[in-house]
């Protein structure tokens, strides 16, 4: 499916627009606990990047004091999350940016736009197409006719994989699994796929596990984000996975999707500034890809495209930028 490309918009303009709404300044009773607040996130698979994330964010949280408790619900990931978040059953949702822009406005897996919003773009995932070292697949067209995990049902990881293949015009079709990222690695080290997608951080310690264990290849996705932001909108950035992560010699190019913390539109906005402010002055102890991609930087935490930023998120940023 081809969509025009959405279009973004500014840092002034989602400040100025949240300045407009109104906000709370306290959270009431919570120095003495007499208020609480009990928020749930929806994260990702269990041990995945997303639940470790939501974890430690909890953890922040519980010890801050502000009232705020985190319950943190495993999940298949971006679009799941998406759907609870816009249903009202999470608070709080990991995404990936062309899920949640699609949730915005209702395309893709979302047949109406969902009520959601952003507090923060946190940071870059980086797109791997994995295979065994020894494998001909050498490019995206090369999958063709071949077993390969596309990732979870209702992750975005399967989104990309989908739209991936679609615009490097596979001439037939691939033999798709839909597992998750510790099942891919199981079955692409037992030969039960050839190759699998992921999104995630790099290096993604699952992938470097596998690497340890047996010679692994990341397949270049050259030129692809260009077509993909054509098609579907400019959240897809061209990146390079760096030289070394995985013990390739060389930067593999590939496909860069931001990972946002989202927030339904309806949770309070001093809550919203609370968890905003926590996650920024707490992020040494959050756990973060190495590689870079503005992990948890104020100056690009604001750039979530056509998703709007929460209120309370925009009140924490003015405060930031003055």
């Amino acid at each position: 499916m081809n969509v025009s490309p959405r279009s973004t918009t500014s840092r002034r303009a989602f400040l100025g627009m949240a300045a407009a709404l109104p906000s709370l300044a306290v959270l009431p009773g919570c120095s003495n606990g007499s208020q609480r607040h009990r928020l749930t996130l929806a994260s990702g698979p269990v041990n995945g990047p997303y639940a470790i994330f939501g974890k430690r964010l909890a953890d922040v949280l519980e010890r801050r004091g502000d009232g705020i408790t985190l319950q943190v619900r495993t999940t298949s990931a971006s679009v799941e999350n998406l759907r609870l978040l816009g249903s009202g059953q999470a608070d709080l949702a990991m995404g990936l940016g062309d899920s949640a822009a699609d949730a915005v406005v209702g395309l893709g897996p979302f047949p109406t736009p969902q009520p959601v919003t952003a507090l923060a773009r946190v940071y870059l995932n980086y797109t791997h197409l994995v295979v065994a070292s020894g494998s001909p697949v050498r490019k995206v067209a090369d999958l063709a006719g071949r077993r390969v995990s596309l990732g979870a049902e209702g992750s975005g990881t399967a989104v990309v994989g989908e739209r991936i293949l679609a615009a490097a015009r596979v001439s037939r079709p691939v033999r798709p699994s839909r597992l998750g990222l510790d099942e891919s690695v199981k079955a692409l080290a037992n030969g039960t796929i050839e190759a699998f997608f992921w999104s995630g951080g790099v290096p993604t310690s699952a992938v470097a596990g596998l690497a340890q264990r047996m010679p692994i290849r990341l397949v270049p996705l050259d030129g692809l984000a260009a077509e993909l932001s054509r098609a579907h909108g400019p959240t897809y950035v061209g990146v390079s996975v760096p030289a070394g992560t995985y013990g390739q010699r060389a930067e593999v190019p590939t496909v860069g999707v931001p990972s946002y913390l989202m927030a339904r539109p309806g949770l309070s906005s001093t809550v919203a500034y609370e968890v905003t402010r926590a996650m920024f002055e707490s992020r040494d102890n959050l756990p973060g890809p190495e590689s870079p991609g503005a992990y948890l930087d104020e100056r690009y935490a604001i750039g979530t495209g056509v998703v709007p930023l929460h209120p309370g998120a925009a009140r924490y940023y003015r405060s930031v930028y003055g």
